[in-house]
């Protein structure tokens, strides 16, 4: 059957309509799913014990204009992936955690990973430099998720959330396979370079297979300028050092470049200096 011209322009209105990604900060969050009665600690069970009665039902697709559309409580055949990077103390897992209570507050199930590396504040728990903090999936790897929460209940998830995505080596496979082919919508949430201002993990691959990239900055702790990189206080070299404040710091070029001049230069110093302290022992 013909679509007339107000109907084709009604299925492309409902089908691209953006979401909203934002969330007032006063605001305490609250979901339909998942009730939180703290704005600064959110609780809900934890991901291995969700039964599928906790999840919003999948509803049938049955045609190509059923796809085009979408209610609250339904999503495309095919997924989403939104990246979120930039320095550290930029506000990444916050904004991870808004988009993710806007998607529960909107009717989907939801679900968190962060690597099992980070054990800063325990593995069980996804937390904001400003003590924001909510349960999560701490994972070695992204492709044991599916077994991990269970057949069942990852076929009911809708969105999925990854925080501290520079530490899965699986990150593109895993994406791509979420998305194009199950059907979730990804938010990753990641640095987009190390303190040499290098690729780091996998972030910036998935990025040509995004939907949205948001690049957030924060502020520089030497001038209060605009900060879009990492430097590292400490002589560590690898490139993987899990800290906070007492190892890295964000900053501004300008600061970065004349950090990192400062830092070489103290190295220089301080290299002859342990072995001739070596040396007398």
């Amino acid at each position: 059957m013909m679509l007339t011209l107000s109907r084709i322009q009604s299925l492309l209105t409902s089908t691209f309509a953006p979401p909203s990604l934002h969330l007032s900060k006063t605001k305490t969050f609250a979901s339909k799913t998942l009730l939180f009665s703290n704005p600064t600690t959110f609780q809900y069970p934890k991901f291995l014990h969700i039964k599928p009665s906790m999840f919003s039902p999948k509803p049938p697709l049955s045609a190509i204009e059923h796809r085009s559309l979408q209610t609250d409580a339904s999503r495309s055949s095919y997924g989403e992936i939104h990246v979120i990077v930039g320095p550290m103390f930029a506000g990444k897992t916050t904004s991870l955690l808004r988009r993710i209570q806007a998607e529960s507050s909107n009717g989907r199930s939801v679900a968190i990973i962060k690597s099992n590396r980070d054990t800063r504040y325990g593995l069980d728990s996804i937390v904001t430099h400003d003590g924001v903090k909510l349960p999560c999936l701490a994972l070695a790897n992204l492709s044991s998720f599916r077994q991990k929460l269970g057949t069942d209940a990852y076929d009911q998830l809708d969105v999925i959330g990854i925080d501290e995505a520079q530490f899965f080596e699986d990150l593109l496979d895993f994406c791509r396979e979420a998305a194009d082919h199950d059907g979730k919508i990804v938010i990753v949430a990641g640095l987009d370079g190390d303190y040499l201002r290098r690729s780091f993990g996998s972030v910036l691959d998935i990025i040509p297979l995004a939907d949205s990239v948001t690049k957030l900055t924060a502020r520089c702790e030497l001038c209060g300028k605009r900060a879009f990189f990492t430097l590292r206080k400490t002589e560590e070299t690898q490139t993987e050092l899990i800290g906070g404040a007492d190892v890295y710091m964000p900053v501004c070029r300008h600061h970065y470049v004349r950090g990192q001049t400062l830092l070489e230069a103290a190295r220089t110093v301080l290299e002859p200096q342990k072995v001739q302290c070596g040396s007398c022992k």
